[in-house]
């Protein structure tokens, strides 16, 4: 009698680690989280007050696999509003079930089995996990350069061979915050453009952008017709982590694909968190610069606390809420956040978690109200006093 067993392209995906410390997490009692990309604050009054209103209207039944059309119009306003970006909401933009989502399926769409994708990391690891469910990835890690993270593209052009067919890249970034610039953008697209790649970009974190209302988007500098694909999602500007709704831009010919294929991976995003949405772009930019007000306090205290550690070394970062530090003699992050969790009850991330060049640092989440962050510090801290560089 044979046992059937679970395919070799799932096997091949590991386990996210930032979930293994997560789980480890939800078992303890008292635990500090910044090892999540989530604030600890509830999602603002009026998204939930639209969400009710459109469970009133009746808003519990099937939409278009690519979203409502009113959600979608009210994502081309946006692109018109914040980078003078006219989209066809139509045939360009479709809401998805969550950013990852959207990273899934625009991942489905441009890889066959065997090709390949290269990613620039470190990164949030979601997006070479999906890779390998489909085909195979290179990591290319970022390199710094002048007092910032920059793109190595002689690496980058060194990892081409005759089966890439993808660049992805995330701005502003998960895990380090750096930002790509316009010179940044422009040169990956004209790379992808020479080779005939896709290029996507993850800019979910676009509106935690420091030096302006909005990171620069690759959609302000492609055509539309170039390969360009965009990730998006309501979870971190207005803090719907738990909704599950996000959107893709893409090209007509891909967005329509991924409409269909929508059909049989979720259908559609749930109706009510689609409206919630909705409102959040239409309603959501007092809030969203009270947020931002709040994590440059948090990005400071933490950045200066980091700073008088031991062995800590920080980069500045541009966007998005986290801090990487690395630290000094640290060669498994894995066995040094689970470490601290049980005996601090101070969850990290790991930083081996996101790819290549992560090892050696951790994640920090600085979204979290001053009431964990200054104990986490402290414990963090000590914590650090105690602890002996690693040997590999």
């Amino acid at each position: 009698m044979t046992t059937a067993s679970v395919s070799s392209s799932a096997l091949a995906v590991p386990r996210s680690k930032i979930r293994e410390l997560a789980d480890l997490a939800f078992s303890l009692d008292g635990v500090l989280k910044l090892h999540f990309g989530e604030s600890n604050l509830p999602t603002p009054q009026y998204i939930k007050d639209a969400a009710a209103r459109a469970l009133a209207e009746g808003y519990t039944f099937y939409t278009e696999n690519a979203g409502l059309p009113s959600l979608r119009e009210a994502i081309a306003d946006k692109y018109q509003e914040l980078h003078g970006v006219k989209l066809d909401p139509s045939n360009e933009i479709v809401v998805t079930a969550s950013g990852v989502q959207a990273l899934n399926v625009c991942i489905r769409c441009t890889l066959n089995p065997g090709d390949e994708a290269l990613v620039l990391t470190p990164a949030w690891p979601n997006g070479s996990a999906i890779v390998r469910l489909f085909s195979g990835h290179k990591e290319v890690p970022l390199c710094w350069s002048d007092g910032r993270y920059a793109i190595d593209f002689e690496r980058l052009e060194a990892n081409v061979t005759a089966r890439a067919r993808l660049v992805v890249y995330t701005s502003p970034s998960n895990p380090l915050g750096w930002v790509a610039t316009e010179e940044d953008q422009r040169a990956l697209l004209e790379f992808c453009r020479k080779h005939e790649l896709w290029l996507l970009a993850d800019e979910v974190y676009e509106r935690i952008y420091y030096a302006g209302d909005v990171a620069p988007s690759i959609l302000r500098l492609c055509k539309r017709e170039d390969a360009v694909l965009v990730v998006q999602s309501f979870s971190k500007s207005y803090c719907m982590t738990g909704w599950r709704v996000g959107w893709l831009v893409a090209r007509k010919d891909l967005a329509a694909k991924a409409t269909e294929l929508n059909e049989f991976i979720i259908s559609h995003a749930p109706a009510v968190a689609q409206k919630a949405g909705e409102t959040s772009l239409r309603d959501g930019e007092t809030e969203i610069r009270d947020m931002k007000t709040r994590l440059q306090q948090n990005l400071s205290f933490c950045a200066e606390r980091l700073s008088s550690m031991k062995r800590v070394t920080v980069p500045k970062p541009e966007g998005a809420f986290y801090l990487f530090p690395r630290i000094e003699g640290l060669a498994d992050s894995l066995e040094f956040c689970r470490s601290l969790l049980l005996q601090t009850r101070v969850a990290l991330a790991p930083g081996v978690a996101f790819g290549a060049g992560g090892e050696g640092s951790v994640r920090i989440c600085y979204a979290a109200d001053q009431g964990i962050l200054e104990p986490a510090m402290e414990r963090l801290e000590k914590y650090l006093k105690d602890w002996q560089p690693q040997h590999d």
